[in-house]
């Protein structure tokens, strides 16, 4: 199945839902345990009727979801096929469903407070390191390049940070290289950027904003607060 490109995305107007980095995220918020165990039961049971489930992650006062499909189909600019992980058709279509199932169980959405952690990596030869971080990470050499069309580690359990790379040419050993990436939902991202600016932190680089704003600490050690601004509701 074909991968839904951003503007797709926002066009489905999933008002419970938010992408951030790689797939589709929702939170909802519960009174207690057991309510969250009837709504991921029921969310199962839609998920056994659509042939797609959402992976899950229970807390005592919320359920979080993440839809992505990991056969997507991704088409280069030549033409040439990848299977990647990115939300399809299949997603959208089981995330109606479940914003059906919480509605109909009297839950509330909470899409602003969704976010997820990646690390980064600048090197000039990922394919040479890759192997030593797959197999640190998960210790599974499997896990490079798994569901992108790169030398990405994913840890197809979730046990771990995806971790990327990024192209850095130079030999400086004194540069920073290793990075975290903050994916935050889009109508908190100034006020994530302000918080942490308020904090103590400085804004080194907004020109990929507001995509993307790289924000170093007292110390110089650099982060980057993210947002799917291609998939964002519109309005």
């Amino acid at each position: 199945m074909d991968m839904l490109r951003g503007e797709q995305i926002a066009a489905a107007d999933l008002a419970e839902w938010r992408k951030l980095a790689q797939g589709l995220h929702a939170r909802y918020l519960v009174d207690d345990f057991g309510a969250g165990a009837r709504f991921v039961a029921a969310v199962g049971e839609a998920g056994d009727e659509l042939e797609h489930h959402p992976r899950v992650f229970m807390g005592p006062r919320h359920v979080d979801l993440k839809l992505i499909t990991d056969d997507a189909i991704y088409r280069d600019d030549e033409g040439t096929e990848y299977v990647v992980e990115w939300p399809t058709q299949q997603d959208v279509d089981l995330a109606r469903r479940i914003t059906e199932i919480a509605g109909e169980q009297g839950l509330t959405a909470d899409p602003a407070s969704v976010s997820m952690v990646e690390l980064g990596l600048d090197t000039g030869d990922s394919a040479t390191i890759a192997p030593v971080w797959a197999a640190l990470l998960t210790g599974n050499a499997e896990a490079q390049g798994h569901g992108s069309p790169g030398d990405e580690v994913r840890d197809a359990t979730g046990r771990v940070p995806n971790l990327w790379f990024g192209d850095s040419p130079g030999e400086d050993a004194t540069r920073q290289r290793f990075h975290v990436e903050v994916y935050v939902a889009p109508e908190v991202l100034e006020q994530r950027v302000a918080a942490a600016v308020a904090a103590g932190g400085t804004v080194v680089d907004d020109s990929d904003a507001p995509s993307l704003t790289v924000i170093a600490d007292q110390d110089g050690n650099r982060g980057v607060i993210c947002a799917d601004m291609s998939a964002a509701r519109k309005g």
